[in-house]
């Protein structure tokens, strides 16, 4: 029979805890739980889509006359689960501070409020989304098709959620929403971003909206298309700076076609399209179309990323 050392291992392991946490200047004495559970978070946004798409999202044998008991028993479990993550994150965010228990109670209860607040507004938005997806995409047989099987659509799910927590102070939770739809789908955006009704991904597998990106109303973007940084600004001491407005503003009524790249604090102005492949890193104007110049010599075709031709 096969032995391993286990002992030795876990001490090793030990070590190396000790190790990373006197390097992060963390305390060796024994606590609970300091951090949210991944865990937990999947099986609270499955509630969530749950009780705002009831009859779709909801469970199978639910029936219309028993909707608003579901949606109220569901939401009052996701809400109390919620409360308790959100806890841990303000706990750990304070951990230097130390404030009293209840301070972090209030304020986790308060977030927690504005968001079950917040969310029939959250479902006006998915239902624009939903139907921008039905009204943009001919392959689309009907609304419930696309809330069911879209990709897109389940990454907006995520994002409305996700993007309302990271409004109301507790970003971690906000990042743990959102990558549950990254993982499945491949579309990334990060909970920060800022997003108006009607939004549309098509296929959707490559998208990247980073943090600090603005998009307007009625906006759609197809597959790997980026919305990213160009730079990133560094302190005296050579570190990052975060939170600085780094990712493009997409004005309302834009249409992004697949594989784009825009890059840095650049405006897209509204109703511009931007064809496919194109790599963009200056503002472009309200109804302008950029695509790829197609030079051509003596009967031969220059690269197609040669240049940027606009056309309007």
């Amino acid at each position: 029979m096969a032995t391993f050392e286990i002992h030795d291992i876990v001490q090793a392991l030990h070590g190396v805890r000790d190790e990373w946490r006197d390097t992060q200047r963390r305390s060796r004495e024994p606590v609970g739980r300091e951090f949210p559970s991944r865990e937990a978070l999947t099986h609270i946004t499955e509630q969530l889509k749950g009780a705002l798409f009831p009859m779709r999202l909801g469970p199978l044998d639910l029936h219309h006359e028993s909707e608003d008991f579901y949606v109220g028993h569901t939401l009052d479990t996701a809400l109390h689960a919620l409360l308790a993550q959100a806890r841990l994150e303000l706990a750990y965010v304070l951990r230097h501070t130390r404030p009293a228990d209840r301070a972090i109670a209030q304020q986790a209860t308060h977030a927690v409020r504005c968001f079950a607040a917040a969310l029939p507004g959250i479902r006006r938005l998915l239902d624009s989304d939903v139907l921008a997806a039905y009204q943009g995409d001919p392959a689309a047989r009907s609304v419930d098709e696309v809330l069911l099987c879209y990709p897109g659509i389940l990454a907006m799910i995520h994002h409305r959620i996700a993007h309302t927590l990271y409004t109301l102070g507790l970003p971690l939770l906000a990042r743990i929403v959102a990558e549950q739809a990254h993982s499945v789908t491949g579309i990334d955006i990060h909970p920060g971003a800022q997003i108006g009704s009607g939004f549309f991904i098509d296929h959707g597998t490559g998208v990247v909206i980073g943090e600090t990106a603005e998009i307007g109303q009625r906006v759609r973007v197809y597959q790997a298309v980026t919305l990213g940084a160009k730079r990133f600004p560094t302190d005296a001491e050579g570190n990052l700076q975060k939170g600085l407005p780094r990712h493009p503003v997409v004005e309302d009524d834009v249409v992004i076609y697949a594989g784009a790249t825009i890059l840095g604090r650049v405006t897209l102005g509204k109703g511009a399209t931007i064809g496919g492949n194109v790599w963009i890193t200056e503002s472009v104007p309200p109804g302008v179309s950029v695509t790829q110049a197609v030079l051509r010599h003596n009967s031969q075709r220059a690269p197609a990323s040669s240049a940027l031709l606009p056309l309007s």
